[in-house]
């Protein structure tokens, strides 16, 4: 209950000024399909990634409202939900949440990021500023997360 408590806050969003920018190394992903990209490829887009796994509550928490997102914005926002978990776990648990967003297992350590705990989403705009780096669970659905959406992909 703590963590569906905690996912009902909408994350802090940062200026330009104020974040940190991507230097969209190679980091080479998989999706449960066997398709590969390339982070490096979505310079000049809106991408939002979330570190998550199955076994984490933060991250079942968040996962709702991480979909209704998707659902509304997965044509005009990369979204790279990756987990280090084996295809057929996340496949299942996909299949039983009814979650139809893609799943990337990367298939070298991300250059980029530095993970330590999970989840962890981070928003990035078209100019490589990362506007959100939410560590924890947190409200992806909220009015901030559309607004500032709605902004970046003008």
């Amino acid at each position: 209950m703590l963590h569906k408590g905690l996912a009902l806050f909408s994350p802090s969003v940062k200026t330009e000024a104020d974040s940190k920018v991507v230097n969209y190394t190679s980091w080479q992903l998989q999706d449960v399909k066997g398709n590969t990209i390339d982070f490096k490829d979505l310079k000049g887009k809106v991408v939002l990634i979330n570190f998550w796994a199955t076994w984490c509550p933060p991250c079942i928490a968040e996962m709702p409202n991480l979909q209704k997102l998707y659902d509304d914005y997965n044509h005009k926002v990369v979204f790279l939900f990756v987990s280090n978990e084996k295809k057929e776990k996340v496949e299942a648990f996909l299949s039983e949440n009814k979650y139809s967003f893609n799943v990337f297992t990367p298939l070298e350590h991300p250059s980029e990021f530095e993970v330590s705990s999970i989840p962890r989403t981070l928003l990035i705009n078209k100019e490589g500023n990362i506007l959100i780096d939410k560590e924890g669970a947190a409200n992806w659905n909220s009015e901030t997360v559309r607004e500032t959406l709605d902004n970046l992909l003008k």
